[in-house]
């Protein structure tokens, strides 16, 4: 694929959905000074070239009531096993992300639950997955930082 250029305009584009994935194309066009078929031209080409590949929502969990996290590191009996552990922790929906991992963890899980009597049913429910060694925990007293526009915006201003 070749790399695709942004000009000032794209980054102003991206810039502002950046902010707010739901801000009118109509709103983009005002605030640039340019029609709404033009934004929608280039975010549909920047979508083409796989810049944009969609767009997500955030909720608030604490008011959801899972403002328990918790990481869990996740040791294997045997690596070739991962595949098939990976296939049994998407099964657990609680788990919102988990990763790979070099050095002490086979597989890095992150946890969102109720309380934590809800977190030692998920990760009993991760350690009783065959092939699962066992798992070390991790409890997160606070979300610090947790802003993926800061890295957007650096990476597209390098495009």
């Amino acid at each position: 694929m070749a790399k695709f250029k942004l000009d000032e305009i794209d980054h102003q584009i991206l810039d502002m959905l950046i902010q707010n994935t739901r801000v009118p194309f109509t709103d983009i066009a005002k605030k640039l000074l340019i029609s709404a078929g033009t934004v929608h031209v280039r975010v549909k080409k920047m979508e083409d070239a796989g810049i944009i590949t969609g767009s997500s929502l955030m909720v608030d969990y604490e008011k959801l009531g899972y403002s328990f996290i918790a990481y869990v590191g996740v040791f294997l009996q045997n690596t070739s096993q991962t595949q098939f552990v990976l296939e049994r922790i998407n099964e657990i929906p609680f788990v919102t992300v988990a990763h790979i991992t070099t050095g002490k963890f086979n597989i890095f899980c992150k946890i969102r639950a109720k309380d934590t009597q809800h977190a030692k049913e998920v990760i009993f429910m991760i350690d009783d997955i065959d092939g699962v060694y066992r798992t070390e925990t991790m409890i997160s007293l606070e979300e610090s930082i947790n802003d993926k526009k800061r890295l957007m915006s650096s990476i597209f201003r390098d495009i």
